[in-house]
């Protein structure tokens, strides 16, 4: 799933000292199958236990730092921080050297004489620092961050901690994306050339016809002329069309084209102004780059060409891949020029490295930095050494665009959460919907990139049913199937390696594929040169799964491009995959910030790594984050004077909201939308001074930056909370602003004043006052403020979730964490400081019912009407606490999966593979009916015999008593227990309770308590 996984690069983080540089098999493995024992075998609890981050430490980041290093002192690759400013944040003050960092509006000027003075300065300090601890310095950084990179024993680690002019030591951390190296070039491709060597006329396709670059319009602000986007990544394909144009450096570029491996002076042909790449951490610590790469900027996979051009590249007037024209391609900003920073490696890097890009970026002149590089789960700290270098860029005036990450499945997993990056999103803009018709009338709408057969329905066989399973057949893998069995046939393949699976189910004589992923997945697609269908949802898989295993002989399937739209909300919606809100490391931060075009988007690539193609389809905020910041790139062209702070406001308050959701928290602020970005009228941007604070602050809230949205993650929801914004009219004329408040229902929100009046270039502070009103406790309410004026209007988006009892720093997603607890030993966490008063419904049991249903196939598919399944109904009414339902079976061979739903929508799933004690619960469900399903996907035998418990507790409930023993007063964010014992024997069984709270009048829901007795103890 090279490209199928979603390609932006989701790193994998481990320390620097048990990271493996240096060879291809750092790279985390791809998916593998094929040879189990049953059709699919993998399972998950689909539930991730995050710290909430609301401790306070004093002694700002330097003590957040070491103390959250204190353990990590093993020999390794670590970057230090040094005390002084680098020349980005240099304010002046030392004696003798003048200021560094621009004036507001001004650029950084590296080749300045304060600048080369106080580079001196820093140079002979980094020295006298690694002489003391006789360290060996690997890579030093001055501009946007102050410090440098080296292989540290653990006695040099706890030296340099103790040394003053040490700001923080920090184990790199080695980064990676899960997505396997680049695959071989397809036969007949060229291979990576030699040093000066062009292997193909700039421009070719896949099969060797040129393809005339487009007529670019008039070069102006608006096509992002002037501007330089500089792009961190796995670097550059200099020879693709998308980069065929000779242009001038900008009067103020200072950087360098480096030469190295197959990339030569004269590859930096302007469009590309400038190239370089960053291997010095990676090689002191591994020795030699992975198999495959080489030490240039050239990139041979693909990822950092298609980021530049979709950020810059040159328009194309009709790409082709693979013979199929596929339309007109164009960069958001084509006149804009292209720097190139290399700093991964076979996906993989150690953020030293990418300081390292950082830093020279700055120094070489860019205005706009493009960062599709994140983390697997998100952020896991705030502050990090790269968000350092990323708040110096932004002093120094340079706007940097970040992907949020591809964990759309995990809520908070949000990555490049710093407040002064514009973390971007994806969004489906494209339908690219095939309909997949199985004989007996259903339709099953997915996604495909390709020509399809169309036409009457033909042959259809399951992949496990036409190979040998011990060699994947299930997959369609490689040499897996047999070719007397799927000739002329559509082939049905679980999801693996497509691009594998595509090309034995090609030479085998097969007719098309269809996918399906068995635990579902993310909609997205790619371009096979071969029919395929793909479909993403564990839904589709269950339906197509059992009408195969219904008809083993007979199945039969049309396949026609286009659909009925169902597979997305509409246009543009927010990506499956697109990573959600809220950041889990920091208070009132607002993430991500807006959503961009992210979803099969064709642009230039590497035919290295891509099968020979000079352009491909890829998908993931990888792609979303390129397309931010070639619209910033205009931005800055066409308002010279804006600041980076400026242009991100720009871009998000006039945003408008995507199809099928409003919610901040999935969309930021909204799609961006260019063309009223570059008129917002209004915009909002906090201070430098700010942004520093919130840097050097050990566990910082952010709600009170001067930030276009609003977040309150933990706020105590017993009083109100009031926040201030500054507004700035950025327009030309005198203009009047009247807010409005729509969404967040059950909270009270009130501007004050309630209008303002703003002549152009002046700035007024309104206050906005948060209450909660009838709004839930523990969980998010959003919504958004609007101020309306003649010509213009600017939207932030808010969210707030009170506290009760269970802070939370991730979305609502059906799972209430800390809301389920054992009676003998319960626990809650208040939001609030006062007075506690509880109160328990006391216990009732589960009512128990033994079920026996004839067995499915071993090892299926989950689907509601198939073989194997078992329904249950219940009605669950107004003003209930919450249900809970378990499964149980004293069949060992069986495992059993639970899956509770609210007509067609899934509330909780519990699936977890080695176990058949399931359990689905909802906490203050919305009342009406709920259906459990109970799937042995692996029945021990013709017959499954299991139990199924629930529990309805109603808020109000009058059961059997018990005493709730808590304490009488509790203070905010501190751990509290509590107990609750029956009052008398309840028999045997398992029984819930729901345990209620009240501080001053204020009623707070609490748990819901599990007790089993077999015996009054």
């Amino acid at each position: 799933m090279r490209r199928l996984a979603i390609p932006t690069l989701v790193l994998a983080l481990v320390t620097g000292t048990t990271g493996v540089a240096g060879s291809a098999s750092a790279a985390p493995a791809g998916p593998s199958g094929g040879g189990s024992t049953g059709y699919f075998t993998a399972g998950s609890d689909k539930k991730v236990t995050l710290t909430d981050g609301a401790d306070r430490r004093p002694g700002g980041r330097k003590a957040a730092d070491q103390q959250a290093a204190a353990d990590d002192t093993r020999p390794g690759m670590y970057i230090v921080e040094l005390a002084e400013e680098p020349l980005t944040s240099y304010a002046g003050g030392s004696a003798g050297l003048a200021r560094t960092r621009p004036q507001a509006g001004d650029r950084l000027d590296v080749t300045s004489a304060p600048a080369r003075a106080y580079r001196g300065h820093l140079d002979a300090q980094r020295s006298a620092v690694a002489a003391a601890a006789k360290v060996q310095v690997t890579a030093s950084y001055t501009t946007a961050f102050n410090g440098f990179s080296a292989k540290l024993t653990t006695q040099q680690v706890t030296a340099l901690r103790a040394d003053k002019r040490v700001r923080a030591v920090t184990a790199s951390r080695a980064l990676g994306t899960p997505t396997p190296p680049p695959t071989a070039p397809a036969p007949g491709a060229p291979a990576t050339p030699a040093p000066g060597e062009l292997e193909q006329p700039a421009g070719a396709d896949s099969a060797g016809k040129p393809d005339k670059p487009g007529k670019p319009g008039k070069p102006g602000p608006g096509t992002g002329a002037g501007m330089v986007i500089g792009v961190l990544d796995t670097g550059i394909w200099p020879e693709s069309a998308s980069f065929a144009r000779k242009m001038p450096a900008p009067a103020n570029w200072r950087g360098t084209c480096q030469i190295g491996v197959a990339f030569v002076a004269e590859h930096c042909n302007g469009k590309i102004v400038g190239a370089r790449y960053f291997a010095d951490s990676w090689l002191a610590y591994g020795g030699t780059v992975p198999d495959g790469e080489i030490l240039s900027a050239r990139d041979v996979s693909g990822h950092g060409t298609h980021t530049a051009s979709t950020a810059a590249g040159l328009p194309q007037p009709n790409v082709t891949i693979d013979g199929r024209r596929f339309g007109p391609v164009s960069g958001v900003a084509p006149d804009a020029q292209i720097a190139v920073y290399k700093v991964l490696w076979g996906g993989m890097g150690y953020d030293a490295d990418i300081i390292a890009g950082i830093d020279a970026a700055v120094a070489d002149g860019v205005q706009v930095i493009n960062f599709s590089i994140g983390s697997q789960l998100g952020d896991w700290e705030a502050n990090t050494p790269i968000g350092i270098a990323f708040l110096n860029a932004t002093l120094a005036g340079v706007f940097v665009a970040a992907s949020a990450g591809n964990t759309g499945i995990v809520s908070g997993a949000i990555s490049n959460a710093a407040p002064w990056v514009t973390t971007v999103g994806a969004a489906v803009t494209k339908l690219d919907e095939a309909t997949v018709k199985l004989g007996d009338g259903t339709k099953l709408v997915g996604g495909s990139l390709d020509a399809l057969p169309g036409g009457d329905s033909r042959p259809m066989v399951f992949g496990e049913q036409a190979g040998s399973p011990d060699l994947g057949a299930v997959y369609c893998e490689p040499g897996s199937l047999d070719p007397a069995k799927i000739k002329g046939k559509v082939v049905a393949c679980a999801l693996s390696d497509m691009f594998g699976s595509a090309a034995e189910i090609k030479a085998k004589g097969g007719a098309a594929m269809v996918v399906f992923d068995p635990v579902g997945n993310y909609r997205i697609n790619s371009i096979f040169n071969f029919p395929v269908v793909y479909l993403p949802t564990e839904k589709q898989a269950g339906t197509l799964f059992n009408y195969l295993m219904r008809h083993p002989t007979d199945a039969k399937v049309s396949l026609r491009s286009g659909g009925d739209g169902s597979s997305v909300p509409g246009l543009p919606s927010v990506a499956d995959f697109s990573s959600t809100g809220p950041d889990k490391v920091t208070l009132g931060v607002f993430k991500p910030d807006l959503v961009a075009p992210g979803s099969n988007i064709i642009a230039a690539v590497s035919p290295a790594g891509n099968f020979g193609r000079n352009y491909d389809a890829y998908s993931g905020t990888s792609m979303a984050s390129p397309y931010v910041a070639g619209a910033a790139a205009i931005l800055r062209a066409t308002h010279p004077e804006w600041s980076p702070g400026t242009v991100a406001s720009a871009l998000r308050t006039t945003a408008t909201d995507t199809v099928g959701t409003s919610d901040p928290l999935e969309q930021g602020s909204g799609f961006i939308n260019l063309a009223k970005a570059t008129d917002p009228g209004l915009v909002i941007q906090p201070t430098a001074a700010e942004l520093v604070t919130f840097s050097e602050t050990a566990q910082p809230d952010g709600k009170e930056l001067n930030l276009p949205a609003v977040s309150l993650r933990e706020y105590d929801g017993t009083r109100p909370v009031t926040v201030t914004r500054t507004l700035t009219n950025v327009g030309k004329a005198k203009e009047t602003y009247r807010s409005s408040v729509s969404g967040l229902p059950g909270m009270k929100v009130t501007v004050s004043p309630a209008s303002v009046t703003l002549e152009p270039g002046t700035s007024k502070t309104v206050t906005i006052t948060v209450r909660r009103g009838s709004a839930p406790w523990d969980r998010y309410v959003t919504g958004s403020i609007t101020w309306q004026g003649k010509a213009h209007s600017a939207r932030i988006p808010v969210a707030a979730r009170p506290w009760g009892i269970s802070p939370r720093p991730y979305a609502d997603d059906g799972e209430e964490f800390g809301r389920m607890t054992n009676g003998a030993f319960g626990s809650l966490q208040p939001g609030f400081t006062g007075p506690l008063v509880g109160r328990s419904t006391g216990y009732t049991p589960m009512q128990r019912t033994s079920y026996s249903m004839p067995a499915g196939v071993y090892g299926g598919v989950f689907d509601p009407t198939a073989t194997g399944v078992k329904t249950v109904d219940f009605t669950v009414p107004a003003n209930t606490a919450g249900i809970v339902v378990e499964t149980t079976t004293d069949d060992p061979n069986t495992n059993l999966d639970l899956y509770l739903y609210k007509g067609d929508k899934l509330v909780y799933s519990s699936d977890r593979y080695w176990t058949s004690a399931e359990q689905a619960y909802k906490f203050l469900p919305e009342p009406g009916r709920y259906t459990a399903y109970v799937f042995a996907q692996y029945p021990g035998g013709p017959v499954v015999d299991f139990a199924l418990k629930h529990a309805i507790i109603g808020r109000n409930g009058t059961y059997a008593g018990a005493t709730l023993e808590a304490p009488t007063s509790v203070e905010r964010g501190l751990t509290y227990g509590f107990t609750l014992k029956p009052k008398k024997p309840l028999g045997d069984g398992d029984f819930w309770a729901y345990t209620e709270w009240n501080t001053n009048g204020t009623v707070i829901p609490g748990n819901l308590v599990y007790t089993q007795q077999s015996s009054w103890e």
